[in-house]
């Protein structure tokens, strides 16, 4: 039996009857990690000896007969912009490469509480800004489907780590896609959740306004077991949402019978990939099949929505980053003679390209005369995407459209062109300006290659796209890597 194989459910299961322990499934996947880890780059950080000591103690608990939690021996991979008290915490950058926080993020604290075990944290793109996982201080992630090409990104490392079973589970952070996109790109299951679902206390944040951490898992059962640990509210986060306790994996069914699903028209005019585009409408038609009842409907500001994103978003990213300026904590520049100088060389030598780009983008966006022009009528744009899908949803349950646009390309074929590069998020970023929930999951291969399919639903209502997103896996048959 191959543990690495096994699904997080089928995990927690065989340790509670006792066939594995949870050692046995910890050095696994160290093992599996050790094995593949060199060509796949998925971890910055690996925590070794912390993860047996806890495995110790959970098989422990389990010769005695005492109580697990839902996440017991189950290996978990963290990305690394998500705090972690005494564990190196990079945001994949030079300017953190050395930090060590002296405190816990709530989703960690909760996947702690839960009996997970925590194995390393994952790389990303730098501070989050990145579509492939190539911007890195720690080196490109690959693709474990195919190595010569990129696993999406920001969460590329979260995701490659789940899809090449170095972990069962992981987090990863979505602030315009940033797990859905990878998601499609490596064929495992993504969900970003509503804004407010889940704590974002600990969460090194970009984009305040659309950052939200979500959970990757191989099939749709993982990902709701997962999600249900970490959802819920937290006195420690403004804007954390007290929705009760929910089961998600309760709510689960194949029947999907009368189900009211849209299909925005816009999203099918874009430029996209022929392939892409015909997995998605055959995807839709099974769909139909299942007695789902499908409408075209239009969301108008479609458009809009990415050059509306990156003006929000850079705003916030220039706020935000501005407190990395050598002197309280991170990277300091060794060579300088005035304060300004500390600064400038201290943010020049520990930032890479992307992160430069997007806080001058920011900044000019923000600055005086600049504004009222941009920032500010993005605002507005927002909010008229925003009532699009408030409208969609007072009259259907989901929302189906493609996850990216485009295949998962090849190391470089992007980097050069930036604006190509964010044209992978034309499809997820509307969901974060909204602050709804939507997932990415497998609907065929193409030449060996994954498509996507984004199941996108109204504010806290994730029991919907999970129920529709498990009665597609349970009645597709994709061909290709699984």
């Amino acid at each position: 039996m191959d543990i690495t194989r096994l699904s997080a459910i089928e995990i927690r299961e065989r340790l509670k009857k006792k066939e594995i322990s949870s050692r046995e499934i910890v050095e696994a996947h160290f093992n599996r990690i050790e094995e593949v880890e060199d060509e796949i780059n998925a971890f910055i950080t690996l925590n070794k000896e912390e993860a047996l000591k806890i495995a110790d103690k959970i098989d422990n608990r389990v010769k005695n007969g005492q109580d697990l939690g839902l996440l017991a021996g189950i290996p978990i991979g963290v990305k690394d912009n998500i705090i972690t008290y005494g564990t190196r915490t990079t945001c994949g950058s030079k300017m953190l490469e050395n930090f060590i926080p002296p405190y816990e993020s709530t989703v960690v604290e909760r996947i702690k509480n839960a009996d997970g075990v925590i194995l390393g944290k994952v790389n990303m793109d730098e501070f989050a800004m990145g579509s492939s996982t190539e911007t890195s201080y720690f080196g490109i992630t690959k693709n474990p489907i195919d190595l010569e090409r990129v696993p999406g990104g920001s969460s590329g490392g979260s995701i490659a780590a789940v899809k090449a079973n170095e972990v069962a589970l992981a987090l990863g952070s979505d602030t315009g896609g940033s797990i859905r996109q990878p998601a499609s790109y490596c064929g495992v299951v993504g969900i970003k959740p509503t804004y407010g679902l889940v704590s974002r206390y600990g969460l090194i944040s970009v984009a305040n306004s659309l950052d939200q951490i979500g959970v990757v898992g191989r099939d749709v059962l993982d990902a709701a077991l997962m999600l249900g640990v970490i959802a819920g509210y937290d006195i420690k986060d403004s804007t954390s949402m007290d929705m009760g306790n929910i089961n998600y994996l309760e709510k689960l069914s194949e029947d999907i019978k009368g189900m009211k699903v849209a299909v925005p028209k816009e999203y099918f005019s874009l430029e996209m990939d022929s392939r892409v585009k015909d997995g998605v409408a055959k995807a839709i038609k099974l769909f139909e099949t299942m007695g789902a009842e499908i409408d075209e409907i239009s969301l108008p500001n479609t458009e809009y929505g990415l050059a509306t994103y990156y003006i929000v978003s850079t705003a916030e990213i220039s706020s935000n980053l501005a407190r990395f300026d050598g002197i309280r904590y991170g990277y300091r520049a060794k060579d300088y003679e005035t304060l300004d100088e500390l600064y400038m060389n201290t943010r020049r030598e520990a930032f890479g390209e992307e992160v430069k780009r997007r806080i001058m983008a920011g900044t000019y966006s923000l600055s005086r005369g600049h504004a009222e022009e941009y920032y500010k009528k993005a605002l507005k744009v927002r909010t008229l995407i925003k009532d699009d899908f408030d409208k969609a949803f007072e009259k259907y349950d989901i929302i189906l459209s493609p996850t990216t646009p485009d295949l998962p390309f090849k190391p470089g074929e992007k980097m050069d062109d930036p604006l190509d590069m964010y044209k992978s998020d034309l499809f997820t970023v509307p969901v974060n300006l909204a602050g709804v929930c939507a997932l990415s999951i497998p609907c065929g291969y193409v030449e060996g290659l994954p498509v996507g399919l984004q199941i996108i639903g109204d504010r806290f209502k994730e029991a919907n796209i999970l129920k529709a997103a498990y009665a597609f896996e349970r009645h597709s048959s994709l061909g290709g890597e699984i």
